[in-house]
């Protein structure tokens, strides 16, 4: 048994993990953190937690969750991570960061897009990203995993199989996304209250999205060639879920049928994505790991079209993938 302890247990995405691990076989969760002065009950934190966890939430030193655990799953926002997940590799732990400090190679990069100081740049060397359908490899043998924003898992898991095979131009990618109201994390701002949500769609970040400099750095890692894509993500009056539909210009005359089958042939062994003829809806990765995928070529026009929920594939599923992966179990354990 992997004994894992989870830091930042109180959110969205720790509570989606928590489950996730209370059906993996193969773990032990030894600790659950919280910042809180008052370690309030998990089960009164996570209703749907209450009686399947005997463990309390405690605000617990570094040290002392280094001599429970094997294994930490930071779920920590972004900024407050970097310097956790940094003693937590000293004390020679294996970790996967659920927040953006780790998923850029460069530090300038991050401290332009987050608008803070890096506190460990020198780890960002270390870090694999997290996305197993491109860095399975690297993912084995980590110590610390930068699990992917979700938006980026998205547009990338549609975008990458056509770029890296020269089907679609790198200058000309623009994604459009859709998200739930869970993707702002549990943490109130009046944008995610029902009268502001509710029955309303609404653009935001427009243009400065945290999520683009990610992209296009995976996007160029994967396809060869730098991108500079246009990423416009939009808030939706639902509890979870993304769709996005991409826009990209054709190279060559490759045709709809030719890029359904390099889409195929990419996922053909991938247990998580899924490529399909129908068009791809929230509803049907709801609750699961898949994302799926398909493309239509219309008025010569690439159209790519991804959906995934953003708590499970976009978050939680993926770190248990990753984690499966780093440990050597079947990469579905606790998945399917």
């Amino acid at each position: 048994m992997i004994r894992v302890a989870i830091l930042g247990a109180t959110g969205y995405t720790a509570r989606e993990l928590i489950q996730l691990l209370l059906r993996h076989g193969e773990v032990e969760i030894t600790a659950i953190t919280t910042r809180q002065e008052d370690q309030p009950d998990l089960g009164s934190v996570h209703p749907q937690l209450a009686g399947r966890l005997d463990l309390p939430l405690e605000n617990l030193s570094l040290e002392q969750v280094a001599e429970r655990a094997d294994c930490v799953f930071s779920c920590l926002p972004h900024a407050a991570s970097a310097e956790s997940v940094d003693q937590i590799l000293t004390a020679g732990l294996r970790v996967i960061d659920f927040s953006a400090d780790f998923r850029l190679h460069d530090a300038a990069v991050y401290e332009k897009w987050y608008g803070v100081d890096h506190r460990a740049p020198g780890r960002l060397a270390e870090a694999v990203y997290g996305l197993p359908e491109f860095f399975r490899e690297d993912i084995r043998g980590a110590q610390l995993v930068a699990n992917p924003g979700c938006h980026p898992t998205t547009a990338v898991l549609a975008v990458a199989p056509l770029l890296k095979a020269g089907l679609v131009a790198a200058d000309d990618i623009i994604i459009d996304s859709k998200t739930g109201v869970s993707g702002g994390g549990r943490t109130p701002q009046p944008v995610f209250h029902f009268p502001e949500c509710n029955e309303s769609i609404a653009p935001y970040a427009v243009g400065n999205h945290r999520h683009t400099p990610e992209i296009d750095q995976v996007l160029s890692d994967v396809g060869g060639q730098a991108t500079q894509v246009v990423f416009t993500p939009h808030l939706v009056p639902m509890d979870r879920g993304i769709l996005a539909t991409i826009y990209a210009r054709p190279v060559g005359n490759a045709s709809e049928n030719d890029m359904m089958a390099q889409l195929r042939q990419q996922y053909a062994a991938e247990p998580f994505v899924r490529v399909v003829d129908h068009l791809p809806a929230t509803k049907n990765t709801t609750d699961t790991n898949f994302c799926d995928v398909s493309v239509r070529v219309v008025r010569g026009r690439v159209l790519l079209m991804s959906s995934l929920d953003n708590l499970i594939k976009g978050a939680s599923g993926a770190a248990v993938q990753n984690f499966n992966l780093m440990y050597g179990f079947d990469e579905t354990t606790g998945l399917l």
